[in-house]
């Protein structure tokens, strides 16, 4: 008889997001979007990573750690169909899945070698958020996992949403160039859940040590508040009504 199979943590995602909201909705969608993989201390061996640096881009398997659920449903509401809609849980990438389990295709920008933590990957357009646990990190083979004729069911009917974005400049001063520009792609691909569409709401999520307010309305997105703060876990987005 087969025994059940366990995953141990290999390494877990550094990132600016500290909480899940604001995180984009797949990976790739924010190119410039950087990341680090730091390996738990039993796996900090350069050996493991030998030949990884002559590769492109990456496959992460990973687990959805915030999903808080004991029993599994067949179907899911994807948000991006408004909430309303149910497919099925395998033709989705929910995190409310018989097995919590991600994965997130990113650029191999490059390796640290000689770390004070072993081995650091640094990545580009990730989707993950801040202590994410990896499982597994496969090097991607263009001539096999790229398919151009691929077809994209539902999800080509929601894909191309993309607001404009008022950053005023005092507050983008606040930022270094180049958080401010990762911060300007995120918010273009619009963070809120699809079936809220209401000017009165303020959002806020926390990025690189920022709390980030913006409203939107008629398609157009405008930062609100900057604020410098400390990061901290919060499992839910937060939507303030105006003052």
């Amino acid at each position: 008889m087969k025994t059940e199979q366990t995953f141990s943590i290999i390494a877990r995602i550094h990132s600016d997001f500290p909480t899940k909201f604001g995180i984009p909705r797949q990976s790739g969608l924010v190119p410039s979007l950087s990341a680090s993989i730091v390996f738990e201390s039993d796996f900090r061996n350069a050996e493991a990573v030998r030949g990884l640096e002559n590769f492109s881009h990456l496959w992460l398997i990973w687990g959805f750690s915030e999903t808080d659920r004991q029993s599994w449903s067949p179907t899911v509401r994807p948000p991006r169909l408004g909430g309303n809609v149910r497919m099925g849980v395998f033709a989705t990438r929910s995190p409310f899945r018989p097995n919590a389990i991600g994965l997130s295709s990113v650029k191999l920008e490059k390796i640290e070698f000689h770390s004070e933590k072993g081995p650091v990957i640094h990545i580009s357009g990730g989707d993950l958020m801040d202590g994410t646990p990896i499982y597994d990190i496969k090097p991607y083979l263009s001539f096999t996992d790229c398919h151009s004729n691929a077809l994209n069911g539902f999800a080509d009917t929601v894909y191309n949403d993309h607001l404009q974005v008022v950053f005023p400049e005092s507050l983008a001063e606040k930022l270094s160039f180049e958080q401010r520009q990762q911060l300007q792609a995120v918010l273009q691909q619009d963070p809120r859940p699809a079936y809220h569409d209401d000017c009165e709401r303020v959002y806020g999520f926390s990025y690189a040590g920022f709390e980030i307010r913006f409203a939107v309305e008629n398609d157009i997105l405008t930062v609100c508040e900057v604020t410098k703060q400390k990061r901290t876990k919060n499992k839910t987005p937060k939507m303030l009504l105006k003052q």
